[in-house]
């Protein structure tokens, strides 16, 4: 699973200005990531605002995103949900020609068990056809999968091969690094905290930040990988403000500003989402003025 090591980027979603998808938007993002050296695509995951896209839309992105990058990275694409028996469906209907992964949320607003986490991915793992990416995120799910079921998730199922740890705790994410199966891999889903995370064994980040960034924080996580911890720390303090401000009035509105700022994409986003106000907006441009 070396393919999933290092630099993995959710990619957001262009919107024109009447709200449709800006696929000349999407075309020069995805360029931007691939020239700029990050490891691999994570496509329709909470930073693509994936709630507010059709399933036609869906299909069409991601069709269109497999052709921009005719084969030179891999492609990880979100199915996830709060109702198993439609994820399952979705595992099985899903054109997953060119993917290579999928990216798993665990439920949310149900808050299930620990039980009832696992068995739920027991149902998706026994269906799919592709590698599996656990994603833990309890700040959006309402429910923390602890690092005694992902670690038992990752023993009992050969496809499940990773987790996107979100929890924000780094206890558990050692926990989990320091039980799971040697092939087993620890991504971060927290960009502040993952150099932290690969300094304690983790395997690299689907990130935010490197969607507008990504030389620099992949260059940081490469560094880290490698033990160059003076080149990651430095890195990892030039880019530690700006993280605080994407996601202090949420998630992906701050990365669309500065992505705007970059003259990359627009900054449109879809309702109940808003752009940031212009204070943050303001202080997200004078980061970048002086990077």
């Amino acid at each position: 699973m070396e393919k999933f090591k290092g630099t993995g980027v959710a990619i957001v979603t262009p919107f024109n200005a009447d709200k449709s998808v800006d696929y000349k938007g999407l075309e020069n993002l995805v360029e931007h990531l691939i020239t700029n050296g990050i490891d691999y695509l994570v496509v329709q995951g909470t930073t693509g605002e994936s709630v507010t896209l059709s399933k036609q839309e869906k299909e069409e992105t991601l069709a269109f995103i497999i052709k921009v990058n005719n084969g030179r990275l891999p492609i990880v694409l979100g199915i996830g949900g709060n109702c198993t028996a439609t994820v399952v469906e979705a595992f099985q209907n899903t054109n997953l020609s060119g993917v290579d992964a999928i990216l798993s949320v665990s439920p949310y607003y149900n808050k299930p068990t620990q039980e009832g986490i696992y068995q739920h991915y027991k149902a998706i793992a026994e269906v799919s056809k592709l590698p599996i990416i656990l994603y833990n995120v309890p700040g959006r799910t309402s429910s923390n999968m602890l690092a005694e079921t992902t670690v038992r998730l990752a023993n009992d199922f050969d496809n499940i091969i990773a987790v996107k740890e979100a929890s924000g705790s780094l206890e558990q994410a050692m926990e989990i690094i320091n039980n799971k199966p040697s092939d087993f891999l620890v991504i971060s889903g927290d960009d502040a905290l993952t150099l932290p995370m690969v300094a304690s064994g983790g395997d690299g980040v689907i990130s935010v930040i490197a969607n507008a960034f990504p030389k620099g924080f992949s260059d940081m996580v490469t560094a880290a990988l490698n033990d160059d911890m003076k080149t990651a720390r430095s890195l990892h303090y030039k880019y530690f403000s700006m993280i605080e401000y994407l996601f202090v009035e949420g998630n992906p509105a701050g990365v669309k500003a500065a992505l705007k700022e970059l003259d990359i994409i627009g900054d449109a986003v879809r309702l109940p989402l808003v752009n940031v106000s212009e204070q943050t907006n303001k202080a997200i441009k004078g980061l970048i003025a002086i990077y």
